[in-house]
């Protein structure tokens, strides 16, 4: 792949995650994220019940609020109406007050567990499908804005339950209870009022967010952008202190922030302008219901009760109303959110096991055959230009060439990163085939594959975890002692036991604490540990230093005996034991043969020793 320049902005493809454009309606999202949800149908059921019970109790309120005020109204003289009929009515005031508080925990008590069970399994289906995708796609994701776009999307998806079930459906439901008392209880005016507001409150508030959801799309946009340069930037810390570049990289970020900070003050300007229009609408509402209710009391039409009635039902329904604006936003980016979460969900893996795919059989050291393999990452520039050889069964064969010759790409392809041919697909007979123990690894399982084979990669990367968790990872319930074990015959042990915390000592993001050669020998602890029945070591001990290597030459040997083993090499001197060395040149075999025999041809294998040698001299 080749890497975007410094000077350019960070491009999104058009399925990418980052990028803002949803990929489906709103509809269609919420269908996708319904069967995550229907797995607690009963907890979805007994969660509306509560919240129905919460809204009737909720609108009980002001018709009590109602008798209460006409009580004190009707028999001012009377000591038994205040002691008895406004004592009962307080009481239930107080009662259906709280029972309104009650059934709301109830309800959000009930469906916590729908909630979080939804957003744990979208998260770890996720977080399996990216493991799940091709090499390729690693290659040529943006890091930051991607976890950005995975973060969003699960907090997208509590946000949208929350705002829906817990807002717009209660609000919703409150709405018709209150209409129909009001229509029932005095003349359809009222009705008419609520209605034209609630219309014309609404459609301005749809309009208007949906004329600036792009503004903030754009923000997201920017946030991922400068996200991912920030995190590239600090990934990459050695290197800009190599070059000097802080000031270069500080530029770069803070072009992003301006960038960003213009499209937040823009996206907070037209917040404003909703809000304001909002409230203008609500404050027109009110006027005028309060208005004809106030005229029906003069009148005669109406008691106190009445008003007080009306004016609380308007200040319970237009306070949920006054959040509609941000309601609406808010579940609209949830939807963009998770709509682009669903995206990354469904991006169709490159690498899959066949619908037949059985588990690869092995009884012993595998022989391990490449027919005629061909391979490109691009369409354009082929690698491997029909590449065949063989590793019998618990031998050695040594692959050498020079840089770029596609000795890594042999390794990439036996574990299956990418399947034989190219990005575009050359069909299973055109590109050749890799077969292990005669069995073509794109019949098989890839996890039985990867399995089989472990692998001492020429650039080791550590999780930032303890030196004993490292090593472990060859085979995680190994122990201590096989950690240990591992260590000693990696020739890493001492170097262990002299650090104060010792195996518990944290190696740094990407293993940064320790040397190169320190975590090459980790690498090598970790593939010990695992003992797989085919071994790969792509340049296993370029990271160290001459002492060192020769003596893990030694456990290399020993690692590799009755092994099926390719080893992939600069250092000539690495391989002289192989039972073949092949010769690797521009993607093509030109040479092969043992040690003796092709110093003795004179060929490219001989000037290369011949060139290493004096440079060891």
């Amino acid at each position: 792949m080749r890497p975007t320049s410094v000077s350019q902005p960070l491009p999104a493809s058009p399925d990418s995650p980052a990028t803002g454009k949803p990929g489906r309606s709103d509809w269609a999202t919420l269908a996708r994220l319904l069967p995550y949800l229907w797995r607690y149908k009963w907890r979805v059921v007994f969660a509306l019940a509560f919240m129905v019970a919460a809204k009737m109790a909720n609108v009980s309120v002001p018709l009590l609020l109602k008798e209460l005020v006409d009580a004190m109204s009707i028999r001012p003289g009377s000591v038994e109406s205040m002691l008895v009929v406004p004592l009962g009515l307080l009481l239930a005031y107080g009662g259906l007050r709280l029972s309104t508080s009650v059934f709301t925990e109830l309800r959000e008590l009930v469906f916590a567990k729908a909630t979080e069970g939804a957003t744990r399994s979208i998260a770890l289906e996720v977080f399996g499908h990216l493991h799940a995708l091709s090499l390729r796609f690693h290659l040529e994701r943006q890091t930051g804005g991607m976890t950005r776009d995975i973060e969003r999307g699960t907090r997208g998806v509590q946000s949208l339950i929350s705002y829906s079930l817990y807002s717009i459906v209660p609000t919703l439901i409150e709405v018709t209870m209150v209409l129909a008392l009001l229509g029932t209880k005095f003349d359809m005016g009222y009705v008419w009022i609520t209605l034209v507001a609630l219309v014309l409150y609404v459609s301005f508030t749809v309009v208007v967010t949906e004329w600036r959801t792009k503004f903030r799309r754009q923000m997201n946009e920017l946030e991922s952008v400068s996200q991912t340069r920030a995190i590239d930037s600090l990934l990459n810390y050695e290197t800009v202190k190599y070059f000097n570049n802080e000031a270069f990289e500080a530029s770069r970020y803070d072009e992003a922030l301006e960038k960003l900070r213009r499209a937040r003050i823009k996206s907070q300007t037209t917040l404003s302008l909703l809000n304001a229009g909002q409230q203008l609408v609500i404050a027109i509402a009110l006027v005028l219901m309060l208005w004809r209710a106030t005229q029906g009391v003069v009148d005669g039409e109406m008691t106190l009760g009445d008003l007080v009635m009306v004016n609380a039902f308007m200040i319970q329904l237009y306070i949920p109303l006054g959040f509609l604006g941000v309601l609406y936003r808010e579940i609209k980016q949830s939807l963009t959110d998770l709509d682009k979460m669903f995206v990354l969900l469904e991006k169709e893996r490159e690498i899959a096991d066949a619908p037949d795919a059985q588990p690869l059989a092995l009884d012993g050291p595998p022989a391990v055959k490449f027919e005629s393999v061909r391979f490109a990452y691009e369409p354009a520039r082929e690698i491997l230009h029909g590449v065949s050889f063989e590793i019998p069964p618990g031998k050695t064969v040594a692959v050498v060439g020079p840089s770029g010759s596609g000795k890594s790409t042999l390794a990439r392809l036996l574990y299956r990163f990418y399947d034989v041919g190219n990005q575009q697909g050359t069909g299973p007979h055109g590109a050749g085939r890799i077969l292990i123990n005669g069995q073509d690894i794109r019949d098989v399982t890839q996890s039985s594959v990867r399995q089989a084979i472990g692998i001492v990669p020429q650039d080791t990367v550590l999780f930032n975890d303890t030196i004993e968790y490292n090593i472990l990872y060859g085979k995680p319930d190994a122990g201590h002692e096989a950690a240990v074990a591992a260590a000693r015959a990696a020739h890493i042990h001492s170097f262990i036991e002299k650090l104060p915390l010792g195996y518990r000592t944290m190696v740094g993001e990407r293993g940064l604490k320790l040397s190169g050669g320190e975590k090459q020998r980790v690498a090598i602890a970790r593939t010990l540990l695992k003992n797989p029945p085919i071994v790969i070591f792509d340049e296993a001990t370029s990271a160290l230093d001459s002492a060192n290597e020769r003596a893990i030459q030694a456990e290399l040997k020993s690692a590799a005996r009755n092994k099926t083993t390719l080893v992939i090499a600069h250092r000539l001197s690495t391989v002289v034991d192989a039972h073949e060395i092949l010769v690797l040149v521009n993607g093509e075999i030109v040479e092969r043969g043992r040690h003796a025999q092709l110093v003795s041809s004179g060929g490219i294998y001989a000037g290369m020793w011949a060139l290493q040698q004096s440079g060891a001299d």
